[in-house]
Parts: C-alpha cells; sequence; structure tokens
C-alpha cells in the first residue's frame, strides 16, 4: 500500500474505517435461516458473535445473565460501579441526573470509590449462580493488584481492557505485568486489548493471549482522538490483526487467536464489516445502550471518562428503543442499524452467499467512497 505524504518529511499509511469499506455480494445468495453465528472461545460456544462491552451502562450482573442465556457473553466491569457499591442504584441515579456535557466531575467523584474485593466475589458468584459463561475485565493497570480476587471468585473468561495494551510495557516507577508469564499461570482464556497494528497484536499472540481486542472500545462516548491525537481506523486495523492471527497460527503450528473488533460498533453495518475484514467476534456497546434494562437508562459512558487527572470519555445519551431480546434479535422497528443486531448480520452473510462467520471473512469488499 502506497503512503500519502503529508509533508517533506512525514508520510503515512492510508486507513480506512468501516465507513469506508463495504461488503460485495456474491453470485450466489442463501437463505437466512442457514446461516450458522456460533463461535467459541476455548471450551466455551456461543450462539452469536457479539459480546457485550464491559461498560457499567450497559453490563450489570442482571444484564449479564440476561445475555449469557440469549446465547450471547457478556463482560462484566470488575473496577466499576458494581464493585465499588454494595448498592449502585445511587450512583447510576445521579449520573442519570447530571447534564451529559457536565457529567465528567459527577462519574470522577463516583469512581474515586475503592474496590471492595468482596463485592467482586458477590458479582461474579451471581453470574455462576445463573449458569452463564462468566467473563470479567480489569485495566491492565489494575491486573497486578486485583487477578488473584477476579480468578479465586471464579470467572470463566479474564479480559484485560485498556485504550492501548502491549506485550512490552516499560514503567520506571512499577513492575510492569509480565503478560507471557501471567496468561501462563492461569486457567482461564485470557483476551486482552486494545490493538491496531500487527506487530502489537503479535506480540500479544505469542504472550498467549486466547484472543486480541482490536480498536480502543468505548467508540460513541471516548475522546481519546480529541485529546491523545490517537485514533483507530478499524477496518484497516481488524484486517492487519487477522494478518497477524494468520501468520501466528503458522508460526505456532496451529493455535488460533480469536481477533475481537472493539470499538465504532454503533451499528449492525459495523458488525458486518468487522467480520468481513476477519474479526470473530464485536465487542459491542452503544447499540447495547438503548436497551430498557440496561443499567445507563440511555446514558452511555467508559472508564475512559472517569480518569481522575485525565479523562478522555464523555456520557452520552441515546433514545431507549426497546428491550434486550429487540435489539439483538429484532423485530426492529427502526431503520438505522441499532436493532437485530444479529438479524442483520445473518441477512447480510446470507445475500453475500456464505453461510458461516469464518467462511464469510473471504467475501469481496470495495472501497465505499
Amino acid at each position: 500500500m502506497s503512503d500519502i505524504v503529508i509533508g517533506l518529511s512525514k508520510s503515512a499509511r492510508a486507513g480506512y474505517s468501516f465507513d469506508d469499506v463495504a461488503v460485495a455480494p456474491h453470485r450466489r445468495t442463501r437463505d437466512p435461516e442457514a446461516v450458522d453465528l456460533s463461535w467459541n472461545i476455548d471450551a466455551y460456544s456461543f450462539d452469536m458473535p457479539i459480546v457485550a462491552a464491559p461498560m457499567d451502562s450497559i453490563v450489570s450482573p442482571g444484564t449479564a445473565i440476561a445475555m449469557g442465556q440469549a446465547g450471547g457473553l457478556a463482560v462484566l466491569n470488575l473496577e466499576g460501579l458494581w464493585t465499588r457499591y454494595e448498592d449502585p442504584s445511587d450512583a447510576f441515579a445521579q449520573i442519570r441526573a447530571a447534564d451529559p456535557a457536565d457529567a465528567v466531575p459527577v462519574l470522577q467523584r463516583l469512581y474515586a470509590q475503592p474496590i471492595q474485593p468482596e463485592l467482586i466475589a458477590a458479582r461474579v458468584q451471581q453470574m455462576r449462580d445463573a449458569g452463564i459463561t462468566v467473563a470479567g475485565s480489569l485495566s491492565p493497570q489494575k491486573t497486578h493488584d486485583l487477578f488473584r480476587d477476579v480468578i479465586s471468585a471464579g470467572v470463566d473468561v479474564f479480559v484485560i481492557r485498556g485504550t492501548t495494551v502491549s506485550a512490552e510495557h516499560v514503567s520506571a516507577e512499577l513492575e510492569p505485568l509480565n503478560l507471557k508469564q501471567f496468561i501462563y499461570e492461569l486457567d482461564v482464556p485470557v483476551l486482552v486489548g486494545g490493538v491496531a497494528t500487527y506487530q502489537s497484536a503479535l506480540h500479544l499472540m505469542r504472550a498467549g493471549a486466547a484472543g486480541v481486542l482490536v480498536g480502543f472500545g468505548g467508540g460513541a462516548s471516548h475522546t481519546t482522538a480529541d485529546v491523545l491525537g490517537v485514533r483507530v481506523p478499524m477496518a484497516t486495523a481488524v484486517a492487519d490483526v487477522a494478518a497477524a492471527r494468520r501468520d501466528y497460527l503458522d508460526e505456532s503450528g496451529g493455535r488460533y487467536v480469536h481477533v475481537i473488533a472493539d470499538g465504532a460498533m454503533g451499528r449492525s453495518g459495523d458488525i458486518v464489516k468487522a467480520i468481513a475484514c476477519g474479526a470473530d467476534a464485536a465487542m459491542v456497546g452503544s447499540p447495547l445502550a438503548r436497551a430498557e434494562e440496561a443499567p445507563g437508562s440511555g446514558r452511555h459512558w467508559g472508564m475512559e471518562a472517569t480518569h481522575a487527572s485525565l479523562p478522555r470519555g464523555e456520557v452520552v445519551e441515546f433514545p431507549t428503543l426497546g428491550t434486550w431480546q429487540e435489539v439483538l434479535f429484532g423485530p426492529s422497528h427502526v431503520s438505522d442499524g441499532t436493532m437485530n443486531l444479529t438479524g442483520a448480520l445473518r441477512r447480510s452473510i446470507a445475500l453475500c452467499g456464505y453461510t458461516d462467520l469464518k467462511s464469510f471473512q473471504r467475501v469481496e469488499m470495495v472501497r465505499s467512497h
């Protein structure tokens, strides 16, 4: 791919967002009912490739149970309000009552409350009692301190999620997390991200990650591009990381690492394009914030907005569209791709002539504008 010249001393590689690309129909079409949307991580199987992002505005123990019972996976934020307050209902009420434009100080104050390890155990146990696959997340900064509490609580899938996660973090003040040793010592699959490049993803795969999160997460609510000048063109990033997965599969003699698109998943068409670019699943936030059962009641935010000294997010507000089931499975009464996410994905795969997620990754793509 040719470089774009920015100036005499700097060039840039071209990158494409999901808005820049589209899938192209095949010569053959199929019935949507014939499409298989299932996928798996390690020994855990799911009926749909949609993962509810670890954001307090969408995932509570209750909505995680609902997602699991519907055949999906939801990740509970184990350093969020659910592990800082025995009853977080007042904290949620304060966020809902705040003017979205002035809500960041409210978030900073509420998230200054210390995490209580006993609440980690209680929330995980509540989900385990429901018989679902239990997934919980920590940021890289908190993993050192809390991972033993998380593992002893009994999570099935452990997620390390941050704006940017590397296998070679260097710190002059703290002993960095030895990710390879850490993953090796755990008995559960570990999903790690975000990453945006081939090389950084390959390093995480070599460290033992069962899955790699591509992107920064919190697409609708984060302001990382404005604050740090960092942004991921998601179509290019997913395709690059999928190439790392392919090469690592050969390098490792057959070890398959899952690629999960995390960020810019605002509509069903984005999920379609993420799978087409090579993702095995999509980590979804804002569409689920529109569900009636969402803890944020339409208010949506990520951990980036709670940082004590450099918040990189905001509280956004969405209209409530329907139930959790309707957002995931329909019927939809809107035409903008924010409802019936699985139905849209199933129909697109069928329209292009494929029958499952893995084969759909071979679909032809075009630059749309």
